[in-house]
């Protein structure tokens, strides 16, 4: 009987990614066991570890070596992994992503997270392991940098385009997003994260599903940025005080909303506590917005849409 729950366990983790808490049904007593079979039930009984624990212990805390050969330790994808799935079209499932875009930008975004959890469950990991949504945003910043490329009549179009798109893509999404995922994962492992006393295993945040996060609050922020400021660029660009408020909201409203749906990503992991603290950026968006409009009189309101006209476009 325990040879056939142990063959059992290591399909349960194997096949679907559910966590085993022990190998034996607790209906069979010591007693109703050989005492061979009592001795193979005691080596294999264990706790299956969640994605980003640090260790697998046995009930009385210590490191148990024999129920680490049955149990995967984890099965977090890693960025190479990840990567490598970017230049496999199979591996992606463009319609559920542009779906997932799409709640992103109705007044309930956190529904797109009730996915990670889903995963969690089925294959113990928080993170995509779909990487279409990356790749997408890619190709939506490659068009948007060659629309603002001609709407601008740059001299060099080839030349504007990419270095326009360079400084899209790689400065302004993927290094921001880096430094920002990494931030807010050390945050959250540091002080935010819940360990009951009784847990034998500790959780933290994956650094692919932190990142995750900042692809899906980036995605608003570019519509509104890259999307609805360009139809309005002869509005925004102007010198009149209605243009520096109608572009500032506009980038008041993006920036916060990447904040917020930062915060929401967060808040989905039932591990960590106080996240608002991720809510906290936002006063600072609000403080710069009041700022520029009470500044304005006096010479001192900066309009973000002429300030991001002259970083990329001044020739």
């Amino acid at each position: 009987i325990a040879h056939s729950s142990v063959i059992q366990a290591q399909h349960l983790d194997t096949g679907t990614g559910f966590e085993i808490v022990e190998m034996l049904p607790k209906t069979h007593s010591p007693g109703a066991l050989s005492g061979s079979d009592a001795t193979h039930r005691k080596g294999n009984a264990g706790l299956s570890v969640p994605t980003g624990s640090d260790g697998l212990y046995s009930p009385s805390g210590r490191h148990s070596s024999s129920a680490a050969m049955h149990v995967n330790l984890s099965t977090t994808m890693t960025p190479h992994q990840y990567l490598s799935r970017m230049f496999d079209l199979g591996q992606m499932d463009v319609q559920s992503t542009l779906d997932q875009m799409k709640t992103l930008l109705t007044l309930h975004p956190q529904r797109v997270y009730k996915t990670a959890y889903y995963r969690k469950q089925t294959k113990n990991h928080w993170a995509r392991d779909d990487p279409a949504f990356a790749a997408l945003q890619i190709v939506f910043f490659a068009v948007a940098s060659l629309a603002y490329c001609v709407a601008f009549r740059t001299r060099s179009m080839l030349t504007s385009f990419l270095s326009f798109a360079f400084q899209s893509i790689v400065v302004n999404w993927l290094l921001s997003g880096v430094v920002i995922a990494s931030a807010c994962r050390a945050v959250a492992n540091a002080h935010l994260a819940v360990h009951p006393s009784g847990a034998h295993v500790r959780q933290r945040v994956e650094w692919l599903y932190a990142f995750d996060i900042h692809c899906n609050a980036f995605f608003p922020l570019f519509v509104l940025i890259y999307g609805v400021q360009f139809f309005l660029l002869p509005l925004v660009l102007g010198k009149s005080l209605a243009a520096l408020l109608l572009s500032n909201t506009l980038f008041g409203v993006a920036f916060g909303w990447y904040f917020y749906v930062t915060h929401l990503g967060y808040r989905a992991l039932p591990f960590l506590s106080n996240t608002e603290v991720f809510l906290f950026p936002i006063a600072g968006v609000v403080f710069l917005y009041v700022l520029n409009l009470i500044g304005y009189p006096f010479g001192f309101g900066w309009n973000a849409s002429r300030i991001m006209a002259y970083i990329y476009f001044d020739e």
